[in-house]
């Protein structure tokens, strides 16, 4: 299985990493999308590489790329699909550790929309704990296995619009309840107006999150 690649910004102090932030981009979207979000979490973490992935598939709309095919949405195909992404995230993490010779911990997750859905499932289930887990607007698939599978609880911050018509706030707010139900620590930023995006209330939000993990 070939390394996923992607885009780099910082440490913004121009030291050695001593963190790293992974960005994950949203369907059809790609390394691109995210990465401006990095200079302004860099004030925050000075010693942070950011990389922001490229999902390992393109997208059938012919730009673009996506973490796994949406096109049938039934659940046991989702769990599939995320569980699939979740093999390529891994190694990336792994690979990406290694290279900058940081620690297996020394790690947070961030991602948007299909991204998040990934970071989500992903991060709660590997060995090491990422120092935090920065899900916007997105789910949590296969909240039924989670029981099963979870390896770690890592801090979770949930943001989501109040009014995406994408991806509704919902699936946000029924995460938090899975997450709390499991014990792992949740904090959350719904905005109220806003669709499927971000906005500075979040990255505000995430901004604290990941100064009190990497404390």
């Amino acid at each position: 299985m070939p390394v996923l690649d992607a885009i780099h910004w910082g440490p913004a102090s121009k030291a050695a990493p001593r963190q790293l932030v992974i960005l994950c981009h949203g369907l059809g979207a790609d390394a691109y999308d995210l990465i401006d979000i990095a200079p302004t979490w860099g004030h925050t973490l000075p010693d942070a590489l950011f990389a922001s992935v490229n999902a390992p598939d393109e997208h059938p709309a012919g730009f673009g790329r996506q973490w796994w095919d949406v096109g049938d949405r039934r659940p046991a195909l989702m769990e599939l699909g995320a569980r699939n992404a979740a093999k390529h995230l891994d190694a990336f993490i792994d690979a990406e550790l290694a290279r900058l010779d940081l620690p297996p911990y020394a790690y947070a997750l961030m991602g948007f929309s299909q991204g998040a859905m990934t970071v989500l499932f992903t991060g709660l289930r590997r060995k090491t704990a990422p120092k935090a887990i920065l899900a916007f607007s997105g789910a949590l698939i296969a909240p039924e296995s989670l029981e099963a599978d979870i390896a770690n609880r890592a801090p979770v911050l949930l943001a989501h619009g109040e009014a995406d018509g994408q991806v509704p706030v919902s699936r946000s707010r029924d995460a938090e309840a899975v997450l709390k139900r499991l014990d792992v620590p949740v904090e959350t930023a719904y905005s109220p107006g806003l669709g499927h995006g971000i906005d500075d209330h979040g990255i505000a939000m995430a901004a604290l999150t990941l100064q009190k993990a990497f404390a």
